[in-house]
């Protein structure tokens, strides 16, 4: 295919796209999905705790089914436990290779035998979907090995679990678990709000993208990690997410919209996530990635917003 006539095959699929979806349907509906389980816990809860309140909190708040993106590297015992736990409870549990590995430092052979070995091993869990996410969202630098793993999910059966709603969760986590290692003190209460703020601005951003570039709202998959951060505080998220008219909806409901069947013919070295995909196909260059997407923007912010005299931790 020429890099013409890939150009136009482009374009009328999102042609097709605004035309069918220009209604208001699926407004402000939005899944969750946690990447990187069994994720390391050593800080605020064990691997333990942290699965059983992230299991407690969405049953308490009514959301049915999140997917959970799991490395196989991890699962030694406590690993097999949680992520048991998470199927046991109704929640996928899908694949996110064997090491969490960047295919933007492999061959596309080391990569796929990196997935493949992630895919024999959470086999064993009975709510295992065959469902792939790239670590990092990095989906191939080259066309080799973008067009050759595209063939492999293809041919085994597998969906790209792409994102819409892109965040840096795990640099907050990482801000908050430092600050109790020295001691800070730190303000729950502060810390919520601070996670909250910073995450419905990304959502809004790229809902305002969507809208922008397909004329709706699409159904969304949020992006998460397996963290502490998002088990003490995912049921205020909910409650935020509720209170400004979103609906939370399963993540196979989420990859029935139309945006499921979108490729885009552009080589991302770090991709953005599908609306982003979408925009930079149609012409956007700037704001692919939200202003909080900054390490050094979310390092100020909980400097000022969370660290505090006042409220220490229980």
């Amino acid at each position: 295919m020429t890099a013409t006539f890939r150009y136009f095959v482009e374009r009328a699929l999102i042609a097709l796209l605004f035309i069918y979806t220009a209604s208001p349907l699926h407004s402000k509906e939005i899944a969750l999905t946690f990447d990187d389980s069994p994720r390391f816990a050593t800080g605020y809860f064990s691997g333990s705790e942290r699965a059983k309140k992230l299991i407690r909190t969405l049953k308490q708040h009514e959301v049915q089914q999140v997917a959970f993106f799991s490395v196989s590297k991890r699962l030694d015992e406590e690993g097999i436990s949680r992520l048991k736990m998470y199927s046991d409870a109704g929640h996928i549990i899908a694949n996110h290779t064997h090491t969490h590995s960047d295919f933007n430092q492999l061959s596309l052979e080391e990569y796929s035998q990196d997935f493949e070995q992630a895919d024999l091993l959470l086999r064993q869990f009975d709510n295992y979907r065959k469902w792939f996410r790239f670590p990092y969202l990095r989906e191939g630098d080259t066309l080799k090995k973008r067009d050759g793993f595209r063939r492999l999910l293809k041919e085994n059966g597998f969906r790209n679990a792409y994102i819409t709603l892109n965040n840096y969760d795990w640099y907050m986590e990482g801000l908050f678990q430092k600050a109790i290692v020295q001691g800070e003190e730190i303000s729950l209460d502060k810390m919520r709000d601070y996670y909250i703020d910073v995450l419905m601005q990304s959502i809004e951003h790229y809902d305002q993208l969507a809208v922008k570039h397909l004329g709706r709202s699409p159904r969304h998959v949020l992006l998460l990690h397996e963290m502490d951060i998002s088990a003490l505080f995912i049921g205020n998220l909910v409650d935020e997410l509720r209170s400004n008219g979103w609906k939370i909806i399963s993540p196979q409901d989420a990859y029935e919209d139309p945006i499921a069947q979108y490729q885009t013919s552009n080589i991302f070295k770090f991709n953005p996530g599908r609306i982003g995909e979408i925009a930079k196909d149609k012409g956007q260059k700037r704001q692919l990635w939200h202003s909080s997407l900054s390490e050094e923007y979310l390092k100020a912010k909980f400097e000022t917003e969370v660290l505090s005299k006042a409220d220490t931790l229980p």
